[in-house]
């Protein structure tokens, strides 16, 4: 039984499944099978999946999983091996993504998905709009339309994961997920925040300054760090006006609650509009965050 439901978890979110998905696994087995709860554990599920510890069987399935179908370069010792520079949003990269659709039908896939709320159509649509995409994003004269073009990347969750995975392939998608998890959470250096974003805030403070010149490196202070990562909103006030005042330039994360601890939904700010995050834990955010950093970034 934990065999095929870690198999249907890895074909419907990949091979890093969220932490609320093997949650929500977990409980449906004790609920479905009450014999198989555990008396003795808080939740009763515990065996099968602790978000915790992040142990239990599910857990160590998905990691056998993972390590059998992990990537494997080829050795940096090996002479067929070669080292790859440069990158970025301005990195045109070669993909070859089929079934793309070329001018009218362009055009009218963008109208198709404008006046439609079927989930499957748009994910689609976007899929085979995506070099079509990636041509606005490289264009300076065009790249700051994206949003306004394709304006379901603004209420539709998944579309930036998507268009990562086209550019990157899965395993690279995946390897944030699949690291984030093996990391010690440090909740004690930023006990406003969950552990998971806790840790991700502290990295903040251990980075080196970036080499300028001659002259000193310049590092800002890790509190302005983390203004520029993520920003705390109460869900009880208004996001447009949030947005209205707020002058950076560089996207971050929006994370809307009551408490730091209690984050009901995370959104990715950028040109003082709000692209939904579609995980609802700090480390999926931020993961989406990096994600949208590389195939939606606007000229800056």
């Amino acid at each position: 039984m934990v065999n095929i439901l870690a198999a249907h978890m890895t074909e419907k979110e990949g091979r890093i499944p969220q932490r609320l998905t093997k949650e929500k696994y977990a409980l449906g087995i004790v609920t479905l099978f009450p014999s198989l709860q555990d008396p003795m554990s808080k939740k009763g599920y515990e065996h099968f999946y602790d978000a915790q510890s992040g142990s239990g069987f599910l857990a160590w399935r998905l990691k056998t999983i993972q390590r059998k179908t992990k990537f494997h370069p080829e050795s940096s010792s090996s002479p067929k091996a070669a080292v790859v520079m440069g990158g970025g949003p301005t990195l045109v990269r070669d993909n070859s993504q089929e079934d793309q659709l070329q001018d009218e039908q362009c055009k009218e896939a963008i109208s198709l998905m404008t006046h439609t709320n079927e989930r499957d159509t748009i994910f689609q649509k976007m899929q085979e709009t995506f070099h079509f995409r990636q041509g606005l994003i490289h264009n300076p004269e065009t790249s700051a339309s994206v949003l306004s073009m394709f304006p379901r990347l603004l209420d539709t969750k998944g579309l930036v994961l998507q268009d990562f995975s086209l550019l990157f392939g899965a395993e690279t998608a995946a390897r944030l997920l699949e690291r984030g998890e093996q990391v010690e959470s440090s909740a004690d250096y930023h006990p406003g925040w969950d552990s998971d974003m806790s840790t991700l805030l502290l990295l903040l403070h251990i980075l080196s300054p970036q080499p300028a010149g001659r002259k000193r490196g310049h590092k800002i202070s890790a509190r302005d760090a983390i203004d520029h990562l993520v920003v705390f909103h109460k869900s009880c006030q208004s996001l447009d006006e949030h947005l209205d005042s707020d002058e950076r330039q560089q996207p971050y994360l929006l994370a809307s609650g009551t408490t730091k601890r209690a984050i009901s939904a995370f959104y990715i700010a950028m040109d003082k509009k709000l692209i939904p995050c579609q995980g609802n834990t700090s480390l999926a955010a931020f993961d989406e965050l990096f994600k949208n950093l590389e195939p939606t970034q606007t000229t800056r």
